[in-house]
């Protein structure tokens, strides 16, 4: 019986390729002198470690497998064939549960082999309270990140009138955060009694929240003449300066309209240097959008559209609750809030790859 389609043994040998070429390349004294380039060696090869160790693991197992199926077959000495009958359904049993962890490793690769983000939230609908919203949600996920260890650099920040955010960027970098955060794009509803309200009424207010993969410079090239730079002095709230040198930057697109504002250190250099990295992904994205539109495929084969306008969840604060509609259940509301996400996760990324295993056969 085979339980790997020869097609997926042709992508898991190609892995096994890529393991090896990346292997020598480290060994190149060129390559070693390139930081960047070892990086992304050691980056890629993390993201494939899973599937090449439990492809070699299930290789082997197959050997041992049919070596034992060849025992049987050749008879002889009955203790020695019943040993290895008893032998052979544990080799099977094995294989098979190396199987399933081989195919789940595989539909994940691409998404483990991105560990920097740009997280965005703004507000909604619903006014102060909107602004309050965006502000909790930002915080839940500066939180998860915390827990995950991963480094959380903040980008921007407008704070609202009566408190909250009205629009936050962070980068967020670490193992696993693409594969964790990815899922977090789209409008987030909460329905509860805001703290000006004097009767008592349940209002519904949103925050929409994107997220961004930074692509590799290589994948993100940008023509310079298509970008704008506009240098100002650094503005705070009210329109006042907070900085009476030219250290804000302000990025735009030509192309695409794309804009780009950052003013969050007294260095214009580094508000530069953080500017080009943001549009380089506001931009990759559009491009993987547009590519996407064209073939008719789903955004990036993740649960959903992710885009900004579908609604993904709903935080229900009376009933303490907060129901993510993509996987139909209901997990406890104060636990996100303070960065426990990891059971909403496990859920999410369980029915994303059952629907990617499904898709590839």
């Amino acid at each position: 019986m085979t339980l790997l389609p020869d097609t997926l043994r042709r992508v898991l040998d190609g892995y096994l390729a890529e393991d090896e070429k990346l292997e020598r390349e480290l060994h190149d004294p060129s390559v070693a002198a390139d930081h960047r380039r070892v990086r992304a060696i050691a980056q890629r090869r993390k993201a494939i470690e899973g599937p090449t160790q439990a492809w070699r693991t299930l290789r082997a197992k197959e050997r041992e497998r049919d070596d034992l199926r060849a025992l049987i077959a050749a008879g002889g000495d009955r203790d020695l064939v019943v040993m290895a009958e008893e032998e052979l359904r544990g080799a099977e049993a094995d294989i098979a549960s190396i199987a399933e962890r081989v195919r789940r490793d595989l539909v994940t690769a691409d998404d483990r082999a991105i560990d920097s983000v740009y997280l965005e939230v703004r507000m909604g609908v619903g006014g102060d309270e909107a602004a309050l919203w965006a502000g909790e949600l930002f915080e839940m996920y500066r939180r998860f990140a915390e827990r995950r260890g991963w480094t959380w650099e903040l980008l921007e920040l407008k704070s609202g009138d009566a408190g909250g955010v009205t629009h936050a960027i962070a980068n967020v970098v670490g193992d696993g955060v693409w594969s964790a955060l990815g899922y977090e794009g789209g409008t987030h509803q909460v329905k509860r009694v805001p703290a000006t309200e004097t009767q008592g009424r349940v209002h519904t207010s949103t925050a929409t929240v994107a997220v961004l993969p930074e692509p590799e410079e290589v994948d993100a090239s940008l023509d310079p003449a298509e970008i704008k730079e506009i240098f100002t002095t650094a503005q705070g709230p009210g329109g006042q300066n907070v900085n009476k040198v030219t250290t804000a930057v302000h990025l735009i697109h030509l192309p695409t309209g794309i804009e780009v504002r950052m003013q969050e250190t007294r260095s214009q250099t580094q508000n530069r240097e953080k500017a080009w990295r943001l549009m380089r992904a506001r931009v990759h994205e559009r491009r993987q959008q547009e590519a996407a539109a064209k073939r008719s495929a789903e955004r990036r084969s993740m649960i959903g559209s992710g885009d900004r306008a579908e609604k993904i969840r709903t935080y229900r604060w009376k009933e303490n609750v907060a129901v993510d509609h993509r996987v139909e259940q209901s997990f406890h509301l104060q636990k996100l809030l303070v960065g426990e996400l990891d059971e909403l996760v496990a859920a999410l990324e369980s029915k994303d790859v059952a629907e990617r295993l499904e898709r590839i056969g």
